[in-house]
């Protein structure tokens, strides 16, 4: 049986929304925690809805700096902040955000638990054979972390030959994992490590239990200012992030890009990106 659609079923009971500000989720977990249970049992409901942009169910990861975090048991970051600036440009309500691990998400959006995903999400072709993305809204490269003052100083991906190597499972650094260093046998797959969170990886990366992560670099740089890591390098992917949505779902992703467009016009969007990437 197909999953009810949860927007029609927050709609129907009434949900407080919260489009217009920070959709704090509460949580007791330290940064980069995740609950893949912080979901509502939808019950059997029925799925017509006369306005599908009512009680929209944002999902996204935590432990994924600055993009989206738990910090003091909040929800916090620029995807946090930029969807609800979004939201109130394209007359879209919010409801509660839902975290999952990251690969998580994907299912979780397929299967009706949430509506739209803002997790620093690269636009790739593999997944848009499962789900539409809104316009880009950021560009990132994937950078190369090891151990500040470390012996090991590698300069390409070829230096990783025979080491150590971890990315986040379900993520563009995985894929550069797998595509560039295993398929050209530079690692062995014995030799990746796949974590759920790159918090998890940055740990075992400061007890030199691995040699290098594989990253995307505006998160490699929150790592840098926070832990006893330095980027060795950068690798060029030219990647754009954008929200998620249902493939049938047009209205909602015409909204998102609605809104995209208008935050980038008053300017929010560039006041955000200097908010938590600290550009000048």
């Amino acid at each position: 049986m197909t999953p009810p659609n949860r927007r029609t079923y927050l709609k129907a009971i009434g949900t407080v929304t919260v489009a217009g500000g920070l959709a704090g989720c509460s949580s007791n977990t330290d940064e980069g925690d995740v609950d893949d249970n912080q979901t509502t049992d939808n019950g059997n409901t029925s799925t017509d809805s006369d306005d599908p942009l009512t009680a929209v169910v944002p999902g996204t990861a935590p432990g994924f700096a600055p993009f989206e975090m738990n910090r003091d048991g909040e929800l916090v970051g620029f995807d946090i902040d930029l969807l609800s600036a979004v939201a109130e440009e394209g007359g879209i309500e919010l409801v509660e955000w839902n975290t999952f691990e990251f690969a998580s998400l994907i299912p979780a959006l397929r299967d009706n638990r949430i509506d739209v995903i803002a997790a620093g999400m690269t636009i790739t072709e593999d997944r848009q054979q499962q789900v539409d993305f809104s316009d880009p809204y950021y560009s990132s490269n994937q950078s190369v972390l090891v151990q500040s003052g470390g012996e090991f100083q590698p300069e390409s991906l070829s230096d990783l030959e025979g080491r150590a190597v971890g990315a986040q499972t379900g993520t563009t650094g995985e894929e550069v994992v797998s595509n560039q260093l295993i398929d050209q046998g530079i690692i062995s797959e014995g030799q990746y490590e796949a974590f759920d969170n790159y918090v998890f990886a940055v740990e075992d990366l400061e007890r030199g239990l691995i040699d290098a992560i594989v990253i995307d670099e505006p998160v490699a740089q929150t790592f840098v200012t926070d832990r006893d890591v330095e980027i060795a390098f950068v690798y060029e992917t030219g990647e754009q992030f954008g929200f998620a949505v249902r493939q049938d779902d047009d209205e909602l992703r015409a909204a998102l890009n609605d809104g995209l467009a208008a935050v980038e016009e008053s300017g929010q969007l560039e006041e955000l990106t200097t908010k938590w990437f600290q550009q000048e």
